[in-house]
């Protein structure tokens, strides 16, 4: 998953149950934003992709991905983040900074990664800083 194992940077989140159909990305939402973190925009469509959450921990401008798999048969989470994904959601970040400049990129931008395994019964939530 990029440059370092997604288990060396990771950090448990906890968090109740989510609904709606992105289940996962409203569980990491509500996560980071018990954190202390502000969603600045949620599933923002650009030309050519989507970012899952932008977000603010009061240091930096977030881009954050979030990926679910609900067992590891054709790998985990951290291992569905290829190359190509990093890419696109990179080009994405880019297309919404151009449009957002006032939303304080000046602070300096970070892409994390909130990873879901398993089910909504019982997700295992780790998120990981400077995933890419």
């Amino acid at each position: 998953m990029g440059r370092r194992a997604a288990g060396e940077r990771g950090a448990a989140l906890t968090g109740g149950g989510a609904g709606g159909p992105h289940w996962a990305e409203a569980l990491a939402r509500a996560a980071l934003e018990r954190r202390g973190w502000t969603t600045l925009a949620a599933n923002a469509r650009v030309p050519g992709g989507e970012l899952d959450l932008v977000m603010d921990d009061g240091a930096a401008l977030v881009f954050v991905e979030v990926r679910q798999r609900a067992d590891g048969g054709c790998g985990g989470a951290a291992e569905s983040i290829d190359g190509r994904k990093r890419a696109r959601v990179r080009r994405a970040a880019a297309l919404w900074l151009a449009r957002h400049a006032d939303r304080g990129a000046d602070r300096g931008v970070r892409f994390d990664a909130v990873l879901v395994d398993g089910d909504r019964a019982a997700p295992r939530v780790r998120l990981v800083r400077d995933a890419f």
